[in-house]
């Protein structure tokens, strides 16, 4: 079991309170923006780890070259290779992301387009609107 815990700073309040047009076009807006904030975390996090990888297989060439036990250069070695493939994942991960920020994104657009001018619509009316679901037809 992961000792991780979600930072509620970038996650939408949760509410039991009925849906309406400004709390999903808040908790949208909360998704495009954490999504895009994993992402650009995740590409730092590549970057670093190709980064580290790089200095640990310079670093084994180095002991290589100082005749260091073979069995430590070859941990350094592995421990190269093992920065590269969290490297490799967090790019796969950041792409995941990418394509979650803007799926979120195309969520919240078309809840504007669709919504927007009704929400304006009965905002601008002054008259008290009927329960959600009133209207619905059986």
């Amino acid at each position: 079991m992961s000792d991780l815990e979600p930072r509620t700073a970038y996650l939408p309040d949760r509410t039991d309170a009925p849906p309406s047009f400004t709390r999903l076009a808040a908790r949208t807006a909360t998704l495009t923006a954490s999504a895009l904030a994993l992402r650009e975390g995740l590409w730092e996090l590549r970057q670093r780890m190709e980064t580290d990888a790089d200095d640990a297989a310079r670093l084994a060439e180095l002991c290589q070259q100082a005749e260091v036990e073979p069995r430590f250069v070859a941990l350094i070695t592995e421990a190269s290779g093992a920065l590269r493939a969290v490297a490799e994942a967090s790019g796969e991960l950041a792409d995941a992301a990418d394509h979650m920020e803007a799926g979120a994104r195309d969520l919240h657009d078309s809840h504007q387009a669709e919504y927007a001018g009704v929400y304006e619509a009965v905002q601008a009316s002054g008259v008290q609107q009927a329960r959600p679901g009133f209207y619905r037809t059986r």
